[in-house]
């Protein structure tokens, strides 16, 4: 993977790259006011918000009634970013928002295999927090610490054969030093291949 920008895949598993500072401070804000001006849902832990289709955390699967209309003019710029960029091959036609408050996090889950194509692109608004891989045969760990306004790319191995979960807590290490979690956001960039 060559995306043209400065990247680092030291420390994550094979297929995952971290791409540093991928947008502005103020495109991070713009994201911020769009998010909080639509409809948060709060039938998980923590709040989510669907675009393009709708996820079933019941079901594990993208329904055919899950089409929600294309992604939003705002969220799209950000999809012609990741494509341009190299760090999408094709445009997403899939999103969803995650806001961890403090304490709140995500358990350990590989992405829907049969629903999603292979490349899936986390971004990172807000707060820095710890994301932890683990192989799933082996059992092995690594973690690496998001920063606001960082994309997270996983392909192959990292995608299909670790999982990935933040931790539930109010904090994290950060070279050697406890550093408070904030409010966190995320947007999972991913293409729907099949539906159920």
């Amino acid at each position: 993977m060559d995306f043209g920008l400065h990247f680092r895949s030291k420390g994550l598993p094979p297929g995952a790259v971290y791409v540093p500072s991928f947008i502005s401070s103020e495109e991070e804000a713009v994201l911020v006011r769009h998010l909080d001006a639509g409809e948060w849902n709060a039938e998980l832990k923590r709040r989510v918000q669907h675009f393009g289709y709708r996820y079933d955390y019941r079901a594990r699967a993208v329904t055919p009634d899950a089409c929600l209309g294309p992604l939003p003019e705002w969220l799209s710029a950000v999809a012609d970013q990741l494509v341009s960029a190299g760090v999408l091959d094709d445009l997403p036609d899939q999103v969803i928002a995650n806001e961890y408050l403090p304490g709140q996090g995500i358990s350990a889950h590989v992405d829907c295999i049969p629903c999603f194509d292979e490349r899936i692109v986390s971004l990172s608004l807000l707060s820095q927090c710890e994301m932890v891989f683990q192989q799933k045969q082996s059992g092995e760990k690594l973690a690496v610490i998001l920063d606001p306004r960082t994309a997270l790319v996983m392909t192959g191995a990292a995608r299909y054969q670790w999982t990935h979960e933040i931790p539930a807590r109010k904090s994290d290490q950060v070279d050697g030093m406890k550093v408070e979690r904030a409010r966190r956001i995320s947007l999972t960039f991913r293409k729907v291949v099949r539906t159920i």
